[in-house]
């Protein structure tokens, strides 16, 4: 097994221990005068052992440690040396600080009853206070460093964790602003798409007629229209960038359009269907009690019933186009048919839009939407626009 390579500090902090205990050495200070090892040599090999020990403090910490404690039992039997005994501390720092979560836990606890038991065993052994003096030393050696690493340990992982809370909380908030703006962007395309799509509709299909019709007639008539839905669609894309633009406070925001608007609407759209063969009726069986719907409900409902419009206007054949409105205490029910089948004269392209944006508001909202051919009892059959939108505010279901 290959060994891990030495952090760069520890090399130094292992080269500058060595170097100052072989001075030290080197002039014969040593911590003890008198013990079982006479040979002043011996006392360089724990120094050499925990010099090499201080190298590998942060790569191998466990191993370090039980390495280094031998290293230091055995400096005991020779004249000793001090900076043996300070390399050691810092090992036994290093354990706790660089060590795994379990060794950082016992190592304290260890050192801790390593003192305690010195203490006892040298107050019954000399029965006097330089026990006291040998537990102190002990401490100082073992306790104290293995107490302080658990100290900066936990100060480094309180910042680690606050540092991963922040990095958190940063990356929920730019989710957040991102689905915010997808949201936006989402609800601005379908006010746009609902606003314009009515009027370039009517533009396209009568700039069509004009253009494949050589009657004069015909051609004011459709130039007519087509200046119409050009000064309202122009005014509609004025009110829109003016809602986007900053706003230093003295314009007041456009009104969102409400039912109330409907009649106008489909009196819009007899005007651009006409020369389509299409008829528009309104037939509203709502109860007047006096309740007044929610905004967001009437502006999807008027939404709803403009975009279906268009849609008939783009698509439906000659005949008649329906729209019923209907309402009870929990919901108010929107109803849009129109002929299916071919006709003459031209149409405007569809990209599909209205459709995802009539879902879009329903869901928003929580209510039902559908669209499709259904029979129409004639055996045939007519396009179906239906949204059940409820009649309070609420949020819609995951």
């Amino acid at each position: 097994m290959t060994l891990p390579r030495p952090h760069r500090d520890d090399l130094l902090i292992a080269a500058g221990g060595l170097a100052i205990g072989l001075l030290m050495w080197s002039f014969g200070l040593h911590t003890q005068t008198d013990r079982p090892i006479d040979a002043r040599w011996a006392t360089l090999v724990p120094l050499l052992v925990m010099a090499a020990m201080e190298a590998l403090r942060r790569t191998l910490p466990q191993t370090a440690l039980t390495i280094g404690t031998l290293a230091l039992v055995a400096d005991q039997f020779t004249y000793g040396s001090l900076v043996t005994a300070l390399m050691f501390t810092d090992v036994v720092y290093a354990a706790v600080v660089y060590g795994s979560p379990a060794s950082a836990r016992r190592v304290p606890w260890s050192t801790g009853l390593i003192t305690i038991g010195v203490t006892i065993g040298f107050l019954v052994w000399w029965q006097n206070a330089a026990a006291l003096v040998i537990g102190l030393i002990t401490g100082m050696v073992s306790f104290l460093p293995a107490v302080t690493g658990a100290v900066v340990r936990n100060h480094r992982e309180t910042a680690e964790a606050a540092r991963l809370r922040a990095e958190q909380t940063a990356l929920l908030a730019e989710m957040d602003r991102s689905q915010a703006v997808v949201a936006e962007r989402a609800r601005m395309a379908r006010e746009l798409h609902d606003m314009v799509a009515n009027h370039l509709s009517a533009i396209a299909i009568h700039s069509t007629a004009a253009l494949s019709l050589d009657e004069a007639a015909t051609t004011r008539q459709a130039l007519t229209v087509i200046r119409e839905n050009s000064v309202e669609g122009l005014a509609e894309m004025r009110r829109l960038i003016g809602l986007l633009r900053d706003s230093s406070g003295d314009a007041e925001p456009a009104a969102a359009p409400t039912l109330a608007g409907l009649e106008a609407l489909i009196a819009q759209a007899r005007t651009n269907g006409r020369s389509s063969g299409l008829a528009f009726t309104l037939v509203d069986t709502r109860e007047e009690d006096g309740a007044r719907l929610p905004a967001p409900v009437e502006l999807a409902a008027y939404r709803i019933v403009q975009e279906s419009l268009t849609n008939a206007l783009k698509h439906a054949s000659a005949g008649a186009v329906g729209v019923f409105l209907g309402r009870d205490a929990r919901s108010l029910t929107v109803r849009v048919t129109s002929p299916i089948g071919d006709r003459p004269g031209p149409r405007a392209p569809g990209s599909g839009a209205g459709l995802v944006g009539m879902r879009e508001r329903v869901a928003l909202l929580g209510g039902e939407f559908e669209a499709g051919p259904v029979p129409d009892g004639n055996g045939s059959k007519t396009w179906q626009v239906r949204a059940v939108l409820p009649a309070e505010e609420r949020t819609p279901e995951a």
